[in-house]
């Protein structure tokens, strides 16, 4: 699968309750940062990588991101809808599996980005991938390479791409929001809410979750003063 999936789960049903009051009449997703859409700045990073579907949840204000998405192409969005129950981001995607297919597909939030380097990073993390020793491939950021990062580091990455958990740990990376994931991971899965920090950590323990550092600057967007924030590490890092 070296030209990569073709289908992409785009979790976008989130509250949004932390960018309050940009949230309060607008869902998260569609909040603008230099003119453009957070949704759009995903979306249009899974259009460079060839990915021709993706299903967008929606929970929050969801008609307005139903709207948003109605006449885009490339990709062409289908909505997921979870307006009568929130399930989180696995019990998102077990939901939207009859819509993903049988194949690997790109796992994308939608409260983040990134300018890439010389290649597109979903490119990268589609080269990396091997569905032979993998069930799920993270993309990661180094902690000098992100702007509105709060937190501490997630993963740990070994000489083989493997991932244990940083458990904050200063030399560790950042989990950036997307990723490629084997639709095998929910066998027997209930589209009830759930994390898929379950699932990275059961694939830790079968030495089957990967990652990728990425090339570039990461930006995630979190509270109103992040927007800022975001807008000027765009200009600094020659984004658009």
């Amino acid at each position: 699968m070296k030209d990569g999936p073709r289908t992409a789960m785009v979790l976008a049903a989130g509250l949004g309750k932390r960018m309050r009051p940009l949230t309060d009449t607008k869902p998260k997703p569609l909040i603008e940062i230099a003119g453009k859409t957070l949704l759009d700045r995903g979306l249009d990073a899974l259009a460079r990588a060839g990915v021709e579907q993706a299903v967008v949840n929606v929970h929050y204000l969801g008609g307005q991101i139903v709207a948003h998405t109605a006449g885009r192409s490339s990709p062409a969005v289908t909505i997921s809808d979870e307006t009568d129950q929130l399930l989180d981001s696995a019990g998102g995607i077990v939901r939207a599996l009859p819509l993903l297919g049988g194949d690997p597909f790109f796992v994308l939030n939608a409260d983040t980005f990134w300018i890439d380097g010389d290649l597109a990073n979903l490119q990268r993390l589609a080269l990396a991938w091997d569905g032979a020793r993998m069930d799920i491939l993270l993309m990661l950021a180094r902690l000098e390479d992100a702007t509105g990062h709060s937190g501490t580091t997630d993963f740990l990455l070994d000489g083989e791409g493997r991932l244990s958990r940083a458990k904050g740990a200063p030399h560790g990376l950042i989990y950036a929001g997307a990723a490629i994931v084997h639709p095998r991971i929910f066998e027997g899965a209930s589209a009830q809410p759930h994390s898929l920090n379950a699932y990275f950590d059961r694939a830790i323990a079968a030495g089957r979750l990967f990652g990728m550092a990425m090339q570039g600057h990461w930006i995630t967007v979190g509270t109103p003063d992040a927007v800022a924030e975001a807008e000027a590490a765009i200009v600094r890092h020659g984004g658009s």
